[in-house]
């Protein structure tokens, strides 16, 4: 069910006691207003974020908590979802209206973001506050796996405290290591990477300050099972109650605008959801660069550029990164095919200076038309040249 209409009112139409999970991501005090078109510009989505002081703001959100904490059961939980411009305020109104005794967690939802010119840190991370109704709250224990610097061989050994209150691993009484049958992981921690959706992921709507599906699912699965009821008292696209069908959840959410409605529904009915290559393959199936040639880069100081056949690393200067792509010839290759990927990658993007440092003097047989891919290239004799050179070099781009 979806409907159009102010929570504070719709919930109260809502059964006391029936509701498994409320997930709410409501204006976050940003005192702007938010828009964003669709991708091909055919409607523009746009709520206010303005308000008259903070204290209406709080005021707000607490009148609709008070609302969520009836229709809760009694083993459910709500998450909220806010940001840097008044999450403290929230905290103090669900411990106002939840008790600061049913606090769970504050997750971090981190993920990256492109950089901008505003002086101060990079905003890369939002809040979620995880409250339950009752201290017989369903939670669904979710394990991840261990780190790599873990030592796996040693996490089977039992543990125990000495005399002195100091951890030690526990022995028998002949004197070996008692271990443990199983280990499930670590616990699922109350940081999260999960990648924002980036602007031509299949998932987004162009609804302002929309949420990845992946991101609710992490969230309705953690405290909800099949056919539990999740409720979005600001549902805007549709996300939650998107990732709730996806996972055979009841769903409830309302919206005051008509549009966000309109498009929940369009949601519902045809369910897109991206997935993060990032996640399913890990971060480090994105590093394609050999050791030999990372090593160089960091010789030449020059910033490494992974998944480009072409063009290996940018150059740095005076603490920035210019756009003077380098290619390091690979050891068995030849100069003609080295100059041939790094123009080739170069051309879409117009870098009008390029940089080939030679690692070897291997030429084709047949030495192939070099006067179009040499254009604009600066060959390097060696690392050792260009090192020695680098300052003289820069001045001269």
């Amino acid at each position: 069910m979806i409907t159009h209409g102010d929570c504070k009112t719709e919930l109260k139409k809502i059964k006391s006691d029936s509701i498994d999970l409320i997930y709410l991501d409501p204006p976050f005090f940003t005192q702007k207003k938010q828009s964003q078109k669709t991708r091909d510009n055919s409607k523009e989505y746009s709520f206010e974020d303005t308000w008259d002081s903070i204290k209406d703001y709080t005021n707000y959100i607490e009148e609709r908590l008070v609302e969520c904490k009836k229709v809760l059961k009694d083993s459910g939980s709500i998450f909220l979802h806010c940001d840097k411009s008044a999450s403290h305020h929230l905290r103090i109104a669900l411990d106002n209206v939840f008790g600061s005794n049913n606090f769970q967690s504050e997750i971090i939802w981190t993920y990256r973001r492109w950089s901008n010119s505003k002086k101060g840190l990079l905003n890369s991370h939002q809040a979620i506050y995880f409250y339950s109704k009752t201290s017989e709250f369903k939670f669904n224990q979710v394990f991840e796996g261990y780190s790599p610097s873990t030592n796996i061989d040693q996490i089977f050994q039992k543990r125990a405290r000495d005399q002195n209150g100091k951890t030690k691993y526990k022995s028998d009484i002949e004197g070996k290591c008692e271990l443990m049958e199983d280990k499930k992981g670590v616990p699922l921690s109350d940081v999260w990477d999960i990648p924002y959706l980036n602007p031509k992921a299949n998932e987004r709507v162009g609804y302002p300050t929309q949420k990845p599906i992946l991101l609710l699912e992490k969230i309705i699965q953690l405290v909800t099972d099949v056919d539990d009821f999740v409720l979005d008292p600001f549902c805007g696209s549709g996300t939650t109650l998107v990732a709730a069908k996806l996972l055979n959840r009841k769903y409830i959410g309302f919206d005051i605008s008509e549009d966000a409605v309109n498009l929940a529904n369009e949601r519902i009915a045809n369910p897109i959801k991206t997935d993060s290559n990032l996640l399913k393959n890990g971060k480090d199936s994105y590093l394609n660069q050999s050791p030999e040639v990372l090593q160089i880069l960091k010789e030449i100081d020059a910033m490494p550029v992974q998944r480009n056949k072409g063009i290996d690393g940018f150059l740095r200067v005076n603490d920035s990164t210019k756009p003077i792509p380098i290619k390091i010839q690979r050891f068995d290759e030849t100069l003609e095919k080295a100059q041939q990927l790094l123009v080739q990658a170069s051309s879409k993007n117009g870098f009008k200076t390029k940089i080939l440092i030679k690692t070897n003097n291997f030429h084709e047989a047949t030495l192939f038309d070099m006067h179009e891919s040499s254009k604009d290239v600066l060959v390097i004799e060696s690392v050792k040249d260009f090192v020695t050179h680098r300052d003289k070099m820069i001045h001269s781009f």
